[in-house]
């Protein structure tokens, strides 16, 4: 057992044992730092050193425990503005040491009393190097968290979870209303802001979407539609959009075959279109390439790619489970972007379409801002359409 958590003090009995089991038959023991319950799902590490509250609202995280390789996570506590989306979606979360105190100015609540809040089971002071060697090393794989000390029981509802593959969740956490979104990006002093949205009007599918990328189109004039994951192509033309934007989610993208069909008929009818993470792989997809199960995913704020035209290499946010097979995709496809981590495909554009994507987080949130340039790209699409 790795040293005490938490201070002896009056919350010292508030935290009560829990177990993390792997379905290899693996067993961590820490303490609960969330909802009581249990939760079974699969289990992924994420090298992000900052960000937890964006990462436990990113939609894309569902159906998988999120396990955070910094050790120290909960320092800043959680506020009401730096949420990603209108819930927590990740099913559950692993940390090290989630600290007593909680320090900075923007606080609204600790993470615990957040997790608590939103029903999410968590543990903390378990050895999280030593389950990162073991993803890293065997993959991801189902995992249970359980509040309590039933390590058999563990196990075993672990070993229940089916896998990521054949899942289709974007239509799961997707929000089944059409809305339009106004909001800007978030200003110190002065909050979210309001830009004006008189340049284009983009569509936003709603695969999972993270509030920052529609706020980032915001912030360019972009007049924002958010339609459901499952809306269909003919729905969008009656909307007369600029350009078609599919956006990030969980799950494995092959199961999609509603997002797959509305994307061939944008690209026949060569609308602009922009697709980040899930929406690059349905891309791929949609002009006939094929995509696969990574062994652990690239989950993370700090993983470089290399832009292949100006080998000019970005430090970007990442988090995905599957890849499109680059050497799948048609001739009239150019590979722009690379993984320098593992060669992977990150991004590509076609020839003969306005139409590219990104496989990583280009909003940043959390992460460095250096590939946001991709959103300036998708504006140029659509202002060389309308000539």
């Amino acid at each position: 057992m790795l040293p005490l958590l938490f201070p002896e003090g009056p919350n010292h009995g508030k935290f009560p044992p829990a177990i993390l089991a792997l379905a290899d038959g693996t067993v961590f023991r820490g303490k609960s730092i969330g909802a009581p319950g249990h939760s079974v799902a699969e289990v992924v590490f994420n090298t992000s050193m900052t960000g937890y509250q964006e990462i436990l609202t990113d939609p894309s995280y569902s159906g998988q425990i999120v396990t955070l390789t910094y050790p120290h996570i909960g320092n800043t506590g959680v506020n009401t503005e730096d949420v990603e989306s209108r819930q927590v979606f990740a099913a559950g979360l692993v940390v090290r040491d989630c600290p007593a105190r909680v320090s900075n100015f923007r606080a609204t609540q600790s993470l615990p009393d957040y997790l608590a809040a939103q029903g999410v089971v968590a543990i903390a002071g378990i050895d999280t190097r030593k389950l990162t060697r073991i993803l890293r090393d065997k993959g991801a794989q189902g995992a249970c968290i359980l509040v309590g000390e039933d390590a058999d029981k563990a196990v075993e509802l672990a070993r229940t979870f089916p896998g990521m593959s054949g899942q289709d969740l974007a239509k799961v956490v997707s929000d089944t209303r059409q809305s339009n979104w106004t909001q800007g990006t978030w200003q110190l002093g002065e909050g979210f802001t309001a830009p004006k949205q008189d340049a284009f009007h983009v569509v936003a599918y709603d695969f999972g979407v993270k509030s920052n990328i529609l706020r980032l189109l915001a912030d360019r004039g972009c007049r924002v539609t958010l339609v459901p994951a499952q809306t269909g192509a003919d729905e969008v033309f009656k909307l007369d959009p600029d350009g078609v934007f599919l956006s990030n989610g969980p799950g494995d993208p092959e199961p999609c075959d509603y997002a797959i069909a509305a994307t061939r008929a944008f690209l026949e009818r060569r609308l602009p279109v922009f697709g980040i993470c899930l929406g690059h792989q349905i891309m791929g997809l949609a002009v006939g390439g094929q995509t696969v199960k990574m062994k652990t995913g690239h989950h993370g704020a700090n993983h470089p790619v290399q832009d292949l035209q100006s080998k000019r290499v970005f430090i970007t946010s990442q988090n995905h489970g599957f890849a499109v097979d680059a050497d799948s995709l048609p001739a009239n496809v150019r590979v722009t972007h690379v993984s320098l981590f593992d060669g992977t495909l990150q991004g590509f554009e076609l020839t003969d379409r306005p139409a590219f994507c990104f496989q990583g987080h280009p909003e940043a949130s959390p992460g460095p801002h250096d590939i946001i340039v991709l959103f300036d790209k998708f504006i140029g699409l659509m202002q060389a359409a309308r000539k």
